[in-house]
């Protein structure tokens, strides 16, 4: 079995008609008369040869080039080179030695300074779709640049506000994580959604997600508390999430007053107000923001001292609780708690063939760059590297589901919802294998 490492590391990444199956080059199965390791399925063909994809009508113009080499944009040198390294490998699979198109790789350093200045390079060269850059300030670089020559670009940032005609961030967003969820959750009647989330860019991303989906779905607004780093911080975020003051710390008042009395009438009023149950919080779903395995060890003490806690709140997180689970679930809090992400099953043969190419398990950012690469040869061989060809209504499956290129330039991704259970989580709702949604 294949062990990989899912830190996806957000502060890098923010920091049927065609549906295209962004299978693994040489992998047991595929057609032998296809020149790039895709089956005859996966581009439409039923005997074999490549169809172009249905036109989509709501897209406009096409956008992008039809032709032309792949430009390869991802921080080779400087503190983000391993990353870019590792980016450079998964891409590779996709693009064997002496494959047409080739890949044109080009080093951005690691600044926006340098996207710009190799982007612009590679669009003189007549290159014709850009993959990458790696950070969301290199992309909003590049961007523009892109746009003005028409070419299209598939980032790798998990930045949805970079979504644009022409510009997909191909990162698993902060959106994608928490429209899966909440609708989970929303599902099992838990529609009533409080958040409490780390006051950084990250959480008021998560924060701007949360009140889009709750409003989608014609819920309450959600009451959220940002938090800042630290345990008085998080105590004091929980203390006023949890209004205790008016749900519980009147009744606590009460039991003393009735002890202090020292009397047996005293005594048994104590008695009897300590049965009372403390009234719920206004909240049957909260979605915790944390991300690390720390400030989750504080909640675990802090959410049930306040009194918010299954089975009265259903908790939800983000897909970065899949690199905590086990963590997670020796607090018995947690138990049952919900989030959404890929489901490491779909990514299994690219791990294989990552691990037998390279000899080591690939981090889960490969994934975005290979199929970023496998769209980009897909796209090639089917009408070229425009927006009717890669907004292809059925989407691709990709090594992490099933995946939609939206018009808009925002992507639609199947994720799982797994639940922190004993030993490792479990999944409740499988990944779909369509989707079919409204352009955003």
């Amino acid at each position: 079995m294949v062990r990989r490492s899912l830190v996806r590391r957000s502060h890098l990444l923010s920091s049927g008609a065609l549906l295209a199956t962004l299978a693994l080059l040489g992998c047991a199965g595929q057609a032998p008369n296809s020149p790039y390791g895709y089956t005859p399925s996966a581009l439409g063909g039923a005997s074999g040869g490549a169809q172009p994809p249905v036109p989509l009508p709501s897209a406009g113009p096409a956008i992008g080039k039809t032709s032309g080499n792949v430009l390869l944009l991802l921080p080779l040198t400087g503190p983000l080179a391993p990353v870019g390294q590792v980016l450079e490998n998964a891409a590779k699979l996709a693009f064997p030695d002496g494959s047409s198109p080739s890949l044109d790789i080009r080093d951005t350093g690691g600044t926006a300074d340098g996207a710009a200045a190799v982007a612009q390079a590679g669009i003189a060269a007549g290159d014709g779709i850009i993959l990458g850059p790696l950070t969301a300030v290199e992309a909003r670089a590049v961007a523009p640049l892109a746009q003005t020559a028409g070419v299209n670009m598939l980032a790798f940032s998990n930045d949805g506000t970079l979504a644009a005609p022409g510009v997909w961030p191909l990162g698993i967003t902060p959106n994608q994580q928490v429209q899966r969820v909440v609708r989970a959750a929303a599902d099992a009647g838990r529609t009533q959604l409080a958040a409490l989330l780390p006051d950084t860019d990250f959480g008021h991303s998560l924060a701007d997600a949360i009140t889009s989906e709750t409003t989608a779905l014609s819920e309450p607004a959600p009451q959220i508390t940002f938090y800042p780093p630290g345990f008085n911080g998080v105590n004091q975020a929980v203390n006023q999430m949890s209004d205790f003051a008016d749900r519980g710390q009147g009744l606590e008042e009460q039991i003393k007053a009735a002890q202090d009395l020292g009397t047996p009438a005293g005594r048994e009023k104590a008695r009897e107000l300590q049965h009372q149950q403390i009234p719920p919080p206004s909240f049957n779903a909260l979605f915790i923001g944390a991300p690390d395995g720390n400030t989750l060890a504080e909640l675990a003490n802090f959410l049930p001292y306040y009194d918010v806690s299954p089975p009265q709140v259903q908790y939800l997180g983000p897909a970065l609780w899949s690199t905590i689970a086990p963590q997670m679930a020796h607090q018995a809090v947690f138990l049952g708690a919900l989030y959404a992400a890929p489901d490491p099953a779909a990514a299994a043969v690219f791990d294989a063939k990552y691990l037998a190419a390279y000899g080591a398990a690939p981090p889960a950012i490969a994934d975005v760059a290979f199929d970023a690469a496998a769209l980009a040869k897909v796209a090639a061989v089917s009408g070229g590297y425009t927006s009717t060809v890669l907004a292809a209504p059925a989407g691709f499956t990709g090594t992490d589901g099933v995946l939609v290129l939206q018009p808009s330039g925002h992507v639609l991704r199947g994720l799982a919802v797994f639940q922190i259970a004993p030993g490792a989580p479990v999944i409740t709702s499988p990944a779909p294998t369509q989707l079919s949604q409204p352009d955003n």
